[in-house]
């Protein structure tokens, strides 16, 4: 099988299967395998001196070892079925629905509900939110973790296989974990951010279109050209200004972390501001939409081609 045939099969197999607890209640995810060897990273080698150059050699190793792993499951002659469930494992449409959309169950009953479920999938304080900052929070995550959960692990699979999609999860791995600007991990975390940036560079910008596509391109189109730079992410931006032109709704503004109040400005300021559990379903059809939009374009380029 070719990487088209692979990552259809494996998007078909997420969306069937998702991540089912009961797997991985008894075997680890390869993402906590990743997770576990970059938090001893953390612990041995994020010391004084030479901070910033530690850090560069962990993405070296990291990549080293997820390239060679990707490369050594390619040579097993299994008809591609490893390289199936290995992409279906590291893809996360079915995953991300199920968490946004839990999100907006759990506000429709109660504001504390929503709270409570919406901190599964972001790191902002939740204490101050109202409704509409729950729904909020769960749209720009669910555009946000869209791009980096299944567009861009996709397209790198596409490209570099399973090297690729490998050595990309370990690094947006490793980036959620070390790629930020706090003491601790601002020197030791600065290669890793970097080259996170570098690998969403395209995806992002490929998602924000996929997700323009779904309603009136051209008006979202200047949306998203004009406002995704006011976004405090090189990336992130791209496909939340995206959803915030598709659904005519403003996206990121003023939010709070550990307890401080952050002005971010609005992305699509002068749309609706009220959001409700409505929305975040109306995100949810969206995403879906763009999910069928590929599945349906691998399949063409297998036919014809």
């Amino acid at each position: 099988m070719n990487h088209v045939e692979i990552l259809l099969l494996a998007l078909i197999l997420d969306a069937v299967l998702g991540e089912p607890e009961w797997l991985w209640s008894r075997i680890p995810h390869p993402v906590k395998i990743f997770g576990t060897g970059i938090s001893w990273f953390d612990e041995k080698l994020n010391k004084e001196p030479l901070r910033k150059i530690k850090g560069f050699l962990v993405v070296g190793i990291l990549v080293l070892l997820a390239g060679l792993s990707g490369w050594l499951l390619t040579v097993i002659p299994d008809y591609g079925i490893i390289e199936v469930i290995v992409v279906s494992v590291l893809l996360a449409h079915k995953s991300l629905v199920q968490h946004v959309m839990n999100v907006g169950v759990a506000l429709a009953k109660d504001l504390t509900l929503g709270r409570k479920e919406v901190t599964r999938i972001v790191g902002r304080t939740t204490g101050h939110m109202q409704p509409s900052d729950v729904a909020r929070a769960a749209i720009e995550s669910a555009a946000e973790n869209f791009s980096d959960g299944v567009i861009a692990p996709a397209l790198w699979y596409l490209v570099f296989g399973l090297p690729g999609i490998l050595i990309y999860k370990v690094i947006n791995t490793a980036d959620s974990m070390i790629g930020y600007k706090t003491e601790k991990h601002s020197d030791f975390g600065y290669a890793t951010a970097k080259l996170d940036d570098i690998l969403n560079l395209i995806p992002a910008r490929f998602s924000s279109i996929l997700i323009c596509l779904t309603s009136k391109p051209h008006h979202s189109f200047k949306i998203v050209l004009k406002d995704a730079p006011l976004h405090r992410s090189p990336n992130a931006g791209w496909p939340e200004a995206a959803m915030a032109a598709v659904l005519n709704i403003s996206l990121a503004g003023p939010r709070f972390y550990d307890g401080k109040k952050v002005d971010y400005p609005f992305v699509n300021a002068n749309a609706r501001r009220h959001l409700d559990p409505e929305d975040i379903r109306r995100a949810v059809a969206v995403l879906n939409i763009v999910w069928v939009g590929i599945a349906v374009s691998l399949l063409l380029g297998i036919l014809i081609f």
